[in-house]
């Protein structure tokens, strides 16, 4: 067992051409992660990996890297559940009854054997949760969408037998943690939570002291050692051949530590990511990179890279910005934020993952510097009253802040008052804009099904992020959507045939053109054009809750001559402008 040790000052990232070859590429990183004299026989081990990925190797992905039609489904393997069959077989039953025309992807989450986080803290990342299936299943799901799966890289749980051997000193992983004296000096880390940074363990030696970013059930790895990277090389290229198309790496700003650093960020990191693209370029060119970093928009964008990192990064901005937007009546810091994306010219072959909601909180960090803290605060308060949570990060003044909003995103715009006159058109609203927005949309399944808040969820697990996550009986699910007087039967309805209508505009191609239009302070609105300028779509939105006239001067010239795609609320036309309704929102489309 290797305590970590004061480092040396962080080295700048090497300068790599592009066009130098992938194999080159990923000696040369390794150069840079582990010193000249180490990479080549690491480089050795990944060539050996490489081939027998190839060998192997089951099914090759082919086709275009992304189109209009593709759209990512988020759901837990047991997110619908019955008493006759495994939840992977109940969700894939689901699935083919009801939506494998609204959806090209799948992203399960971690399926993995697990002791806390539901799923997030793996105890064996190469098998699958006993009581939700089996590989087969897995293959079955692939064989119908594309596959997202969760590469859980940052950490493990203790109850993993890495973390076994390491309290026992034994190979191969007596050395794959981070241990330190608890009297480090560690208050340059950046924290996502409030809990212990460095969490006590008795090892066969004694008390040691090991890192863990999220919680003491979750102990981060040590990639300073290249036999961890190598470890989770191999299990990447095992789930490419299990059938996944996407890779989700969770966690990985935190992915390399340096005492004296922010520990976030740092280039080293950059380095492995850019380091996996590489090796799927050598083996498996149409897989994707999909990195998950809840941060700030100008930190989150950064791991793009040059082109030479991920393919897609998550828009995390966009959910806690739509959410104010329509709870305060105003798209003054959605319009500013979405007109600087325009500024940002993204490399080729990458683009973002656009979303409201997902199996964790609405993320805060990502209003930072886009919305005033006084406005934040509100919106919070808003939050709390409609049933919510709000967990806090450690500061490293001591303080404490706002990092995750945990709640229902449907029940966000429930008005606790009892005024639900919009609710249900608030709440659509986003999912539409969502659905236009430049880049690949994703759904959560709970979004989808219209989901309330699971307070007895919360209570079971005693974890406030599960009131977003409701494990919905099949039968009791199916009712509710047959059923056209519930919530879920009347979202559900709409939402897939809006899935359905989406995936043939080719407009919507994640690399189509996107301009903003500046409406004012009530409406968003903003025009795609297919990248071959056959198809525009105009998609205007009123986030207040009264009716709004825009003059047709703002609006496109051809305006009264484009097809109505979607409407949801009215519009009226008179001489000189368009009417739109509280909460309306559209598409208009031209061909040429």
């Amino acid at each position: 067992m290797r305590p970590m040790k004061n480092p040396e000052p962080v080295p700048q990232p090497p300068q790599i051409p592009p066009t130098l070859p992938a194999a080159e590429r990923i000696v040369a990183r390794l150069s840079y992660l582990y010193g000249e004299d180490r990479a080549e026989p690491i480089a050795r081990r990944v060539r050996r990996l490489l081939e027998t990925h190839r060998q192997l190797r089951t099914r090759v992905l082919q086709g275009d890297i992304w189109t209009h039609r593709d759209l990512v489904l988020i759901t837990y393997a047991d997110s619908i559940q019955s008493s006759t069959h495994p939840p992977l077989q109940t969700l894939h039953r689901f699935l083919n009854a009801h939506l494998t025309d609204a959806f090209s992807m799948v992203h399960i989450l971690p399926f993995f054997p697990w002791s806390s986080d539901d799923g997030f803290s793996v105890t064996d990342f190469r098998a699958v949760k006993a009581d939700l299936g089996s590989w087969e299943d897995i293959k079955h799901l692939a064989e119908v969408f594309d596959l997202a799966i969760d590469l859980v890289l940052n950490h493990c749980s203790r109850e993993n037998l890495w973390f076994i051997d390491y309290l026992f000193g034994d190979r191969p992983a007596c050395d794959y943690f981070i241990e330190l004296d608890p009297a480090t000096n560690l208050s340059l880390v950046t924290r996502p939570r409030s809990t212990p940074l460095l969490s006590g363990v008795r090892t066969q030696t004694g008390m040691r002291h090991v890192w863990t970013t999220f919680s003491n059930d979750q102990i981060d790895l040590n990639y300073a050692n290249p036999d961890v990277l190598i470890e989770f090389i191999d299990i990447l290229l095992y789930y490419i051949r299990r059938g996944a198309r996407m890779i989700r790496l969770d966690a990985v700003a935190y992915l390399w530590k340096t005492v004296g650093t922010s520990c976030i960020h740092l280039p080293q990191t950059h380095q492995v990511v850019k380091l996996f693209r590489d090796i799927l370029e050598l083996v498996e060119p149409a897989a994707l990179i999909m990195t998950e970093t809840n941060v700030p928009h100008a930190e989150n964008v950064g791991y793009f890279g040059d082109g030479d990192e991920a393919h897609v990064v998550y828009q995390f901005s966009l959910p806690p910005l739509l959410l104010h937007g329509l709870i305060a009546g105003t798209s003054r810091y959605l319009n500013a934020w979405a007109m600087s994306l325009e500024d940002l010219a993204l490399p080729s072959g990458c683009t973002f993952l656009n979303f409201t909601a997902s199996h964790d909180g609405v993320g805060l960090r990502p209003l930072e510097g886009l919305v005033p803290p006084d406005e934040v605060d509100a919106l919070l308060a808003t939050m709390r009253e409609r049933g919510g949570y709000i967990s806090t990060k450690s500061n490293s003044d001591g303080s404490e802040s706002p990092y995750e909003l945990n709640i229902s995103y449907f029940d966000a715009f429930r008005d606790s008052a009892g005024d639900n006159r919009w609710h249900i058109q608030q709440f659509m609203v986003s999912q539409v804009v969502s659905l236009a927005f430049k880049g690949i949309p994703a759904v959560y399944i709970h979004c989808l099904t219209a989901t309330p808040n699971d307070t007895l969820g919360v209570e079971r697990t005693g974890m406030t992020r599960s009131v977003n996550r409701r494990k919905w009986d099949q039968g009791e699910l199916q009712r509710l959507i047959d059923s056209p007087a519930s919530e879920t039967g009347r979202v559900f309805k709409v939402y897939t045939r809006l899935l359905e209508l989406r995936r043939q505009q080719e407009a919507f191609h994640p690399d189509a053109g996107q301009t903003l239009l500046d409406l004012g302070d009530s409406l968003f609105g903003f025009e795609r054009t297919s990248t071959d300028g056959a198809q525009h779509i105009l998609v205007l939105a009123n986030l207040t809750a009264r009716g709004v006239a825009l003059g047709l001067d703002r609006l496109p010239a051809d305006l009264r001559g484009r097809e109505e795609l979607l409407a949801l609320n009215k519009l009226e036309f008179s001489q000189d402008a368009l009417l739109l309704e509280p909460f309306a929102v559209f598409w208009f489309s031209r061909r040429t």
